[in-house]
């Protein structure tokens, strides 16, 4: 399909074309206009003209009953946006099918359910009371939309997250200005053209396509317009948004890398646990922040389970490929790097030859990895493919300071069957999410995000919609 603008309540396609390519065989598949800074100064005004009228002052069930508008959307557009979808990422239909388009589906009309259920937490919530030392007082507190909030999405899960940020931001009552990532525009600009016709007032929602540094994104978020930003990717790159939203002290909401690790004790289920590992780790070539890199087992069934992980690994098939020529060298370079550091292979480790257009692609092998020190680069450093690193520990504090050893705090997991260890251990790994006996099971009213250099607030039901609002307090006294 091919990739717009959208500004204003207007598709445009201003600036050159940079090419767009298939993850599967690497052909050519389209083309995506570069937005100049102009076309980022139009979003932002037309932003700006949505919050100061009819969006930003519209009622929650305004709101609500736009989300709704949007969800039926793009439900009744599931095929298309799964094509896109599969074009853009190249990962299994059947991903895109039961996990990308679903979610997006859900994002909006969860939101539009939490806004018709508690509206308080969205518009107002009252406090009454005295006022200290001035009498008698009436307080309450109004949540007001931020204003005009650039979201940055990333090309792992497009539609997911993108509309993970824009459904909460919308449901505030701000206006939008989405910047998708370049590798995965066509799901963003279907989303468009699907809130076009949800008849949104004019410049509620905007899209401008484009590179990050020196580009389009760079422009997003250090411009003074912007009152807020959301963004999930690299940690070097929110790190990057974050010197250039300082300059005009702009909140903003991270998810960020990780570098996630999974503890396996001796007493857990373990074909649940190899299982649950497989799906951590190789789930869409391991192209998920919250996949598991580096695996903790407990040393009496280290032995049978790397056995078994190994040989899980080696029978996978529709694993997907790297979403870049450049992202499948990245991810060989670690293999490459994991072989001097001294480490045993035990699956996989290359590129897979198939015979057909998908060696033209940028697929991996899903590799598994053991005897490498945690000093080693491979263990410490996000690495974004089908990849795992597998290590012994011996007790429990051990398990534990191998787990929160690392610079990341996103996801992890814990497997075992006794209920005390699964609660004691829990709390103590840090990351913003612990999974015990599963993985990725979620509930869109739960905080989600991370700790230390894996992201800055939270997620999810109320929590976004605290970040997209401001609380403003009146006090009138009696």
């Amino acid at each position: 399909m091919k990739a717009e603008h959208y500004v204003g309540g207007v598709f445009r396609s201003d600036g050159p074309a940079f090419p767009l390519f298939s993850p599967a065989d690497g052909a050519e598949i389209g083309g995506v206009p570069e937005a100049p800074r102009e076309v980022v100064d139009d979003a932002v005004a037309a932003a700006r003209e949505a919050v100061r009228g009819p969006w930003g002052t519209s009622g929650v069930e305004e709101r609500a009953a736009a989300m709704r508008r949007i969800a039926d959307g793009i439900q009744a557009r599931f095929e298309e946006f799964v094509d896109a979808e599969v074009a853009d990422t190249g990962r299994p239909r059947a991903f895109a099918e039961t996990v990308d388009v679903p979610r997006a589906i859900g994002n909006f009309r969860a939101y539009a359910d939490l806004l018709y259920g508690r509206p308080e937490r969205a518009y107002t919530t009252q406090v009454p009371g005295w006022s200290t030392g001035g009498g008698q007082a009436l307080n309450y507190t109004v949540r007001r939309p931020l204003g005009v909030v650039a979201i940055i999405s990333p090309w792992n899960l497009p539609l997911l997250l993108m509309t993970w940020k824009v459904a909460p931001a919308l449901a505030a009552g701000n206006a939008v200005v989405v910047k998708p990532s370049e590798e995965t525009p066509s799901t963003a600009t279907l989303l468009a053209q699907v809130i076009d016709q949800a008849g949104l007032p004019s410049g509620a929602f905007n899209l401008v396509h484009g590179h990050g540094p020196g580009a389009a994104g760079e422009f997003l978020t250090g411009h003074p317009g912007v009152d807020a930003i959301a963004f999930t990717g690299e940690s070097a790159t929110g790190s990057a948004i974050m010197r250039n939203a300082a300059d005009h002290i702009t909140p903003v909401s991270f998810e960020l890398g990780g570098k996630n690790p999974a503890l396996v004790f001796a007493d857990a289920d373990l074909d649940a646990a190899v299982d649950g590992t497989v799906r951590s780790s190789f789930t869409h070539s391991g192209q998920i922040c919250l996949c598991t890199e580096r695996v903790y087992v407990e040393r009496p069934i280290f032995d049978e389970f790397v056995e078994r992980l190994g040989a899980r690994a080696r029978e996978l098939a529709d694993y997907g490929p790297m979403i870049s020529a450049a992202h499948r060298d990245k991810v060989l370079s670690y293999y490459r790097l994991a072989r001097e550091e001294g480490a045993t292979v035990v699956a996989g480790g290359g590129a897979p030859s198939f015979g057909d257009d998908r060696d033209g692609g940028f697929h991996v092998e899903p590799t598994v990895l053991t005897g490498l020190p945690e000093t080693a680069r491979t263990v410490r450093e996000e690495i974004f493919g089908p990849v795992c690193h597998v290590a012994p520990f011996d007790t429990e504090d051990e398990a534990l300071r191998l787990a929160n050893d690392s610079p990341y705090g996103l996801a992890s997991t814990v497997w075992t069957r006794d209920l005390s260890r699964a609660h004691r251990v829990a709390p103590q790994v840090e990351t913003g999410i612990v999974w015990v006996n599963c993985w990725n099971l979620r509930d869109l009213r739960t905080p989600f995000g991370g700790v230390k250099a894996s992201g800055i607030g939270r997620e999810g039901g109320e929590y976004s919609l605290d970040f997209f609002s401001e609380p403003v307090n009146v006090c009138i006294q009696i």
